[in-house]
C-alpha cells in the first residue's frame, strides 16, 4: 500500500461543555486523519512544526503512541505551541478560539520522500497561509512532479472570511495542484457566499479540479465528476462531538483511494462504482469519530470490518 503524506498544523484542542473543559486532545485539520489512517494501518508521513513546550511534548508524544514519526516536524525554540478551545453545543458542534504565538522562522524541516501514486494531504488556512506558501508550494511541486495524488480541502473557516477576495488566487492555485477538493457547504458560504453543490463545482472548481465532494454535515454529500454526478445521504448517528466529522470523512476518503488500488492515473476516471465504495469509507470514518470526544477513528474501527 502506498503512503499518505500531510502537511499541517498541530494544536492542542481543549474541548469546553457546559462552560466546563471536559477534554484536551492533539488536533488539527490533516493532523487528524492523518491519526486516523496510522490507526487504519496506512502509512503515513506528518510534516508540521510545534513548540519546545509542555503542549509539544504532548503533541509528539500522542504521535509516537499512534504510529506517526515526528522526523518531519520542526520543534521551535521560540514561540509557543498553538492551544484552540472548542465548545461545544447541544448539537455537538464547536465554535472556536484559537490562540498561536508562532516564531519568525517557520516550517525549517526535510520533506520525505514522494513516490508515485502515494498520496499528499493538504488543506485548511495552513495550505493559504502567505507566510508558509513557500514551503506548500515546494511539496505540491514536488508531488505533482512524482505523479502523487493530491487531496485538498479548504476546510476555510469563519475567522478568515474577510480574506476570501485576497486568497482567491492561492484557492484556485490549490483546486489547479488537486486531484481531489473536498469542502463542506460551509467553506464555500465563507469563501464564495455560495452553498449549492452544483453552483461551486461549476462556477468556482471543475475548471481547474474536476474530482469534487461537497458535504453538509448530518444532511448530504455530493459528489460531481466528469462522469458521475450523484447525492449520498448520510445514516443518522447520536454524536458526542463532531469536531474531527469532516477531517475523518477525508481520512476514510484517502483510505477508500488505497483500498480501491486507484492510482494518479486512474484518479480522474473512476466509475460510480469504485466512488460509491470510497465515500462509503469516508461516511464510516466521519461516523465513527463523531460518537466519542477524540479527534481521529477508533483503532478498533478497521479490525471489527
Amino acid at each position: 500500500m502506498h503512503k499518505v503524506i500531510g502537511i499541517g498544523e498541530t494544536i492542542l484542542d481543549i474541548i469546553f461543555r457546559g462552560g466546563q473543559p471536559t477534554a484536551a486532545v492533539p488536533g488539527g485539520s490533516v493532523f487528524n486523519g492523518i491519526v486516523s489512517l496510522a490507526r487504519a494501518g496506512v502509512n503515513v508521513c506528518f510534516i508540521s512544526e510545534t513548540g519546545n513546550d509542555r503542549v509539544g511534548e504532548i503533541i509528539l508524544q500522542f504521535m509516537r503512541d499512534n504510529g506517526v514519526s515526528t522526523d518531519h516536524v520542526n520543534v521551535f525554540p521560540d514561540g509557543k505551541s498553538p492551544v484552540s478551545l472548542a465548545f461545544l453545543n447541544d448539537r455537538s458542534d464547536a465554535e472556536y478560539i484559537f490562540y498561536k504565538d508562532y516564531p519568525k522562522q517557520r516550517l525549517d524541516v526535510a520533506y520525505p520522500e514522494i513516490e508515485e501514486d502515494d498520496i499528499v494531504m493538504i488543506g485548511s488556512y495552513y495550505a493559504l497561509n502567505p507566510v508558509l506558501r513557500d514551503k506548500i508550494v515546494d511539496l505540491l511541486d514536488l508531488a505533482r512532479e512524482r505523479k502523487a495524488i493530491i487531496y485538498y480541502d479548504p476546510n476555510f473557516r469563519s475567522t478568515h472570511k474577510e480574506e476570501a477576495i485576497k486568497l482567491n488566487s492561492t484557492l484556485i492555485e490549490n483546486f489547479e495542484y488537486a486531484d481531489i477538493v473536498r469542502g463542506s457547504q460551509e467553506d464555500f458560504f465563507y469563501m464564495y457566499n455560495l452553498q449549492d453543490a452544483d453552483k461551486v463545482y461549476k462556477e468556482k472548481v471543475k475548471f481547474y479540479c474536476p474530482n469534487f465532494l461537497c458535504t453538509a454535515g448530518a444532511e448530504s454529500i455530493a459528489l460531481r465528476t466528469a462522469t458521475v454526478a450523484k447525492d449520498y445521504a448520510v445514516p443518522p448517528i447520536q454524536a458526542v462531538s463532531t469536531i474531527g466529522a469532516g477531517d475523518n470523512f477525508n481520512a476514510g476518503i484517502v483510505y477508500g483511494l488505497l483500498h480501491e488500488g486507484v492510482t494518479h492515473e486512474s484518479v480522474r476516471n473512476l466509475d460510480e462504482a469504485t466512488w460509491d465504495r470510497i465515500v462509503a469509507w469516508g461516511v464510516k470514518f466521519a461516523s465513527d469519530v463523531c460518537q466519542s470526544l477524540g479527534n481521529s477513528i477508533s483503532p478498533e474501527l478497521i479490525a471489527n470490518g
